[in-house]
């Protein structure tokens, strides 16, 4: 079957030596960047990527400057964001988990893609970028819903301006003391995207969460990351204590290289048709979420 994406020949043996040990296992999943490139997300720490100071929580909560001009940005980077579609490498493990091959995907992201590609057990270690929560009550918004907001109190923000998106789906503008950001209906508390900033820590029952899937699975397959954040470690870790096999595809290397039972040196879209070609009899429909196969290092 022609599916457009080849995985290159030198890494036969290995997509291959990946498949026997997932033939017949209960998978468990972890993804990063990687795997959302063809979706056109740049990643963190691929080539190329945007060099760039990330917005921790200390300094969001520090000034009403600072979440000005987080909201400024990001408002701006949230229509590209937002617009992104699964590629074929998320609906290929949304048809894996359809075909029992695959129990659940643990993601490293915060696009929502693996959910928007008919993922059933999605558990988003950093949440994502299409909530918003209240700092104070807990209330919790659908991220368009603010959008709509952030427009009607800033009707001179030109949403036609060149972006340069990043991976949070931030951009970096200059002028933000005339920005006018919605506070919470329910308490007028501080708004903020319901994800995990840098200097944050996972919510303690969203990695109980990732856990519980690792530790119930047979294989550990980690796809598109590069797993420099801990929390990707940790489940490493919590997977090697097990003896679970680790594969994991990415391009370049990778902090858990030295506890793969099989590492693949390829992009992750091609690399995850193939599996769901061998092991859910079909692949991912072409066309959907097109972009190159190039990009899957974080």
């Amino acid at each position: 079957m022609d599916i457009g994406l080849e995985v290159p020949t030198a890494t036969d043996a290995l997509v291959d030596e990946a498949i026997a040990l997932m033939r017949d296992a209960r998978v468990a999943v972890l993804t990063g960047a990687g795997v959302s490139t063809d979706s056109g997300i740049p990643d963190y720490r691929g080539e190329g990527a945007p060099v760039r100071t990330p917005m921790t929580v200390q300094t969001f909560l520090a000034s009403d400057r600072a979440r000005k001009r987080y909201w400024a940005g990001s408002h701006l980077g949230w229509r590209n964001f937002g617009a992104a579609q699964p590629n074929r490498g998320h609906l290929a493990l949304a048809q894996l988990e359809a075909a029992g091959s695959v129990a659940g995907v643990v993601t490293q992201n915060v696009d929502g893609l693996h959910r928007r590609a008919g993922g059933r057990h999605v558990v988003e270690l950093h949440g994502s970028m299409d909530r918003v929560v209240c700092l104070q009550c807990g209330q919790r918004y659908a991220r368009q819903a603010i959008a709509e907001q952030l427009e009607l109190l800033n009707p001179s923000i030109d949403l036609d301006t060149a972006i340069r998106p990043a991976p949070d789906g931030d951009v970096e503008v200059d002028d933000v003391d005339a920005m006018e950001i919605p506070a919470c209906t329910v308490c007028g508390g501080v708004l903020k995207p319901d994800v995990v900033f840098f200097g944050e820590f996972v919510p303690v029952t969203t990695f109980q969460a990732a856990e519980a899937l690792v530790t119930s699975s047979d294989v550990l397959l980690v796809a598109g990351s590069s797993l420099v954040v801990n929390s990707g470690m940790r489940l490493i870790e919590r997977a090697r204590r097990r003896r679970l096999p680790i594969i994991v595809v990415n391009r370049g290397v990778t902090k858990g290289d030295s506890r793969a039972a099989v590492k693949i040196d390829a992009g992750a879209s091609q690399t995850l048709i193939a599996f769901a070609d061998a092991l859910a009899g079909s692949t991912a429909p072409a066309g959907t979420g097109t972009g190159t196969p190039e990009g899957s290092r974080t």
